[in-house]
């Protein structure tokens, strides 16, 4: 048997016992261990556990880990104290209000057991402490774990966390239902977090729903006086906008958290707006340095050169260069999706609204830009249609894009957000951080969401900008900074950085 086939051979046993990508040393052989830890195919998370990794991949490459961090948790947790634990309050919130960001700490109430701190894989921990009167009798299962319900999480969870993490509590409380926050409340049976949550109710102008609360508590015996957890007043999702998942509310509260930012760090719209013409051709004239930085952030090896001989269709296909034929695809794709985008900026310019114009088009431009790889055969012409069909991580970074079934609705509220927002730099950098934030369809999410930036940018004025591959590190860290901290300044700032460049004479 060769060492491929060994290899092949080691990787099916593992997958056989995996968890998703997690795997437990003793349901492998030792000999299976030590060949697959040879390959580069286990990274050890913890003393036993270990995560299943493709040949190649680095060792120091946190994707995989933040991608399955809550299934390995699931699984351990499960086979170290079967149902006798709960994931603590501030967590399960995490959980149910759909935070992106992989936790530093988890912390787990137990029934049995000690103290324990155990140090995981990059940086992250779990802390399990025994506490049996804090266990709750009534747990739900949530992504495999023991989790709180939602209203006995808000019930149990310390008052710091409304102030901390608004966005959460806030969605929270909007698609949680009365009966479900009162029953919460009820078991806790202490005043205090009553007094938090229909205050809460109140400030985000949830009147009715906090009324009813109230009214069922009081039939339980537990009476409150109302007492805003909040700095302030009044919702970071506007009460006529209606929430469907945690995920849409999601979108919406970090438009309605960063949009002042953005202002703040953004330069004015132009007093006034070029012509349509003069537009598409300064546009048409950059469009090779545009597809050359664009295509190398993605990571495609393509020169100017080529992209300039697909756009005049004369790559000879049958030449020594056809090895170069997933480059020139990729090409070729943003040749297509360029027009396409070109088309919708024209539209924008005839006053059609731009916020419609780009939910309308937008599947156009993902069709065009893979177009070439369904023409080749490289993959199915159903995949050109609709969101992406299974969960998809981002290299290097703590933000996991939302479960493809939480798709649809994340970028229905985009398109909310946009056609409800009338400044056009906040449509331009809010619109590209959320859509890359969604990550919506399986690839191409880069490119896609530059050339939304850019029909944003045109709406209000600005020329087309080229971000420059020799600042692909300053793009990703400005856009890591938004989607893990909630810090938009610094990608605000970097945009306008890029809108700088004069590219009649740079060709950086």
């Amino acid at each position: 048997m060769t060492p491929n086939q060994r290899l092949a051979q080691h990787l099916k046993a593992a997958t056989a016992v995996a968890q998703e990508s997690v795997v437990r040393g003793k349901d492998l052989t030792q000999r299976q261990r030590e060949f697959l830890a040879r390959a580069g195919c286990l990274i050890e998370i913890m003393k036993g556990w270990y995560l299943l990794a493709p040949p190649g991949v680095d060792a120091g490459d946190t994707t995989l880990w933040h991608g399955n961090f809550w299934a390995f948790l699931a699984f351990y947790l499960e086979a170290r104290f079967g149902k006798d634990y709960c994931v603590s309050a501030e967590c399960s919130l995490d959980l149910w209000a759909g935070r992106s960001r992989t936790p530093t700490q988890v912390i787990i109430i137990t029934r049995e057991g000690g103290n324990n701190r155990i140090e995981l894989a990059f940086g992250t921990s779990l802390l399990t402490y025994r506490d049996e009167a804090r266990l709750p009798a009534q747990l739900i299962k949530f992504r495999g774990l023991n989790v709180m319900p939602p209203g006995m999480a808000l019930a149990r969870v310390s008052p710091a966390f409304f102030e901390k993490d608004r966005a959460s509590a806030e969605i929270l409380l909007r698609i949680t239902d009365e009966q479900e926050i009162a029953r919460g409340l009820l078991e806790f049976g202490r005043t205090a977090p009553g007094n938090r949550v229909v205050g809460a109710l109140q400030a985000i102008g949830q009147e009715q729903k906090a009324q009813r609360v109230v009214e069922i508590l009081s039939i339980g015996r537990l009476i409150v006086k109302p007492e805003n957890p909040f700095e302030s007043s009044g919702g970071l999702i506007g009460s006529q906008i209606l929430i469907r998942s945690p995920y849409a509310g999601r979108v919406h509260a970090l438009w309605s958290e960063m949009r002042g930012a953005v202002i703040e760090n953004f330069p004015h719209p132009p007093g006034e707006r070029m012509s349509k013409e003069a537009y598409l051709r300064k546009a048409g004239d950059i469009y090779k340095n545009d597809a050359y930085h664009s295509l190398s952030i993605e990571g495609y090896a393509v020169t100017p050169e080529l992209i300039e001989r697909i756009r005049s269709g004369g790559f000879p296909q049958d030449t020594h260069e056809g090895r170069l034929q997933h480059d020139a695809m990729a090409a070729k794709g943003y040749f297509l999706a360029h027009q396409a985008v070109m088309g919708s900026i024209g539209r924008i310019f005839d006053g059609e609204r731009p916020g419609q114009v780009v939910e309308r088009d937008l599947q156009t431009w993902y069709a065009k830009l893979h177009q070439p790889y369904v023409d080749a055969g490289t993959i199915p012409a159903y995949s050109l249609a609709g969101y992406r069909e299974r969960s998809v991580f981002i290299r290097h970074s703590l933000h996991v894009p939302p479960p493809r079934e939480a798709v649809p609705d994340a970028m229905e509220a985009l398109f909310v957000a946009l056609a409800g927002e009338e400044h056009p730099g906040v449509r331009a950098v809010l619109g590209h951080f959320v859509f890359v934030f969604i990550h919506p369809y399986q690839d191409g999410n880069g490119r896609l969401g530059r050339f939304l930036m850019n029909a944003m940018l045109a709406s209000g004025g600005y020329g087309w900008t080229v971000i420059r591959v020799s600042r692909r590190a300053e793009y990703m860290a400005a856009l890591e900074e938004a989607s893990t901290r909630g810090g938009i300044a610094a990608f605000c700032r970097f945009v306008a950085q890029e809108m700088k460049v004069d590219w009649r004479s740079n060709e950086d």
